[in-house]
């Protein structure tokens, strides 16, 4: 508590180091509530976008070739030989990645989801065109790998 001052006091405009400290410490706590609320709302978002990408994406055969096309067609008219179609989170391969991260035969079986839907829409209609696809492992956070990156590459 602030010790009472005589009106007129210097020293009523100084608050005590214990009132201070209070202050702050009201601070950190409503930083902190801030930080879970985000953390929450992230975590919420991820929840969404990895039961987004586990289910089929309704698009059919003849849509994904439109959007394949003008993607190569936009990349080559810029002088690229390869693209980055997308990335996902590592949970939706069975293994977290690891077979992607470890380039092992049979890697392309851990895919579920819109990554293996992917996968084969490329199997089918882009490798038999001369596309090749690269699944790579394109973040390590902790030093753990993380989000999967795919690019469509025909140079």
């Amino acid at each position: 508590m602030t010790e009472p001052h005589k009106a007129g006091d210097p020293l009523a405009i100084l608050p005590t180091a214990s009132d201070v400290m209070k202050q702050i410490a009201l601070k950190e706590a409503e930083k902190a509530t801030a930080a879970m609320r985000e953390s929450s709302t992230a975590e919420a978002e991820k929840k969404a976008l990895l039961e987004r990408f586990s289910k089929p994406s309704g698009v059919s055969d003849e849509e994904r070739l439109a959007r394949a096309a003008a993607i190569v067609r936009r990349a080559a008219d810029n002088g690229l030989t390869e693209v980055l179609v997308g990335r996902f989170p590592n949970a939706l391969c069975t293994d977290h990645g690891r077979a992607i991260n470890q380039a092992e035969p049979g890697w392309e079986k851990t895919l579920t989801g819109l990554p293996k839907e992917l996968y084969e829409f490329w199997e089918k209609y882009m490798k038999p065109r001369g596309y090749r696809i690269s699944f790579q492992v394109i973040d390590f956070p902790g030093g753990v790998p993380g989000d999967i990156g795919v690019t469509l590459k025909w140079g």
